[in-house]
């Protein structure tokens, strides 16, 4: 015998109908089959109606125009193609993606057709080791490629950029450590002078040491002048940058240090600086990527040579953009090569000068 726990007369309770499930925004990061096709399918239409266009009914582009007008077609079938059959906020989102997009791969096309050019037009002078290792005394510029080299301008690039880097780095470091810790009304004035120096022409820079330094003191044309040359433009670019990191460091692991009753500097030297290093490394990347490829500042203090000259202090010394600036625009086939050989090493040393510098700058993790 069962017996019912319900109260006489009690209603049982109604059943509700399922409810349909919430709508979700759709994801706008990644991309479904029907995002692919649409934006190949964009692509090869587009192409058609600029071919159809720019070949057929107005033959008036030549390839350049051709590439614009045919980039400004895809937009539009793009946005067209995807509005069918999504929302305002997905086609923006694609048109911005594509634009986006458009401008790295111009950007990347740019940097990749001139690393490839450069070295296609050099690889006849690479392969020979005299290229590296000879130089150009008492040779003729249109003697064969196996005789003579750019190794004493190989030379002349790494002593000023040498004497370039020991000057401006810890100036350009301590000038950033001045306006980013010290503060105040000057720092301000320091702050702007950096900025402005910023544009500064590389040929001011050039005259500045000219004029100061081998007119005034009636200094030799050499290598030195021309690191400090180099210099003048690397500074504002290296003090900018690193202002820049150490402003990025949390102020509480300053007042950290402050608290164990360390003073201000030694916070900065032992806190500050060792947490921005590898800031500090890519200030000086985009400091030496600045003045490795300066040609009038040197053209004005350095002059040129043919020969070997490991003395920055007199004696005219030859550097790499230099040497291509002077085989480049003499006209003479083989002198030309040669200046497509030395522009390619110095791609290659600015390489390998970035690598090791982030190598130096990784931070070092150890066991505990």
């Amino acid at each position: 015998m069962t017996t019912s726990t319900e109260a006489p007369g009690a209603r049982a309770p109604a059943r509700t109908a399922p409810q349909p499930p919430p709508d979700r925004p759709r994801r706008l990061r990644g991309y479904r089959k029907d995002d692919v096709l649409s934006l190949v399918g964009s692509g090869f239409a587009s192409l058609a109606l600029t071919y159809l266009l720019a070949e057929q009914i107005l033959p008036v582009f030549g390839l350049f125009g051709f590439l614009v007008f045919w980039y400004l077609m895809f937009l539009v079938v793009y946005a067209t193609v995807v509005g069918l059959g999504s929302a305002r906020t997905v086609v923006v989102d694609r048109l911005v993606a594509a634009v986006i997009h458009g401008g790295a791969l111009v950007v990347g096309g740019a940097l990749v057709s001139t690393v490839f050019y450069t070295f296609f037009r050099g690889w006849s002078g690479l392969t020979h080791l005299n290229m590296y290792v000879a130089s150009m005394s008492g040779v003729d510029p249109q003697a064969r490629l196996s005789s003579g080299g750019v190794g004493h301008a190989i030379l002349g690039t790494a002593i000023e950029l040498a004497i370039a880097v020991t000057v401006s780095l810890p100036m350009g470091v301590g000038t950033a450590v001045f306006m980013s810790e010290v503060g105040g009304w000057f720092a301000r004035v320091v702050r702007t002078v950096i900025e402005a120096m910023t544009a500064l022409p590389d040929i001011l820079a050039g005259l500045f040491v000219y004029i100061a330094l081998i007119i005034f003191f009636h200094f030799p044309k050499s290598g030195l002048p021309a690191g400090l040359a180099i210099s003048v433009t690397m500074l504002p670019v290296i003090a900018r940058a690193s202002d820049v990191v150490l402003r990025v460091v949390p102020g509480g692991l300053r007042e950290a240090g402050l608290a164990l009753g360390a003073s201000q500097w030694q916070v900065i030297w032992r806190v500050v600086l060792p947490t921005v290093r590898p800031g500090l490394a890519t200030a000086l990347i985009l400091g030496v990527a600045r003045g490795v490829g300066e040609t009038a500042p040197v053209l004005l203090t350095s002059g040129a040579s043919t020969y070997f000259n490991g003395n920055p202090l007199e004696g005219t010394m030859n550097s790499l953009p230099l040497f291509v600036f002077s085989a480049v625009r003499s006209g003479q086939p083989l002198f030309v090569q040669r200046g497509f050989a030395a522009a390619s090493i110095l791609l290659a040393l600015v390489l390998v000068l970035f690598a090791v510098t982030r190598w130096l700058a990784r931070p070092k993790v150890g066991n505990r």
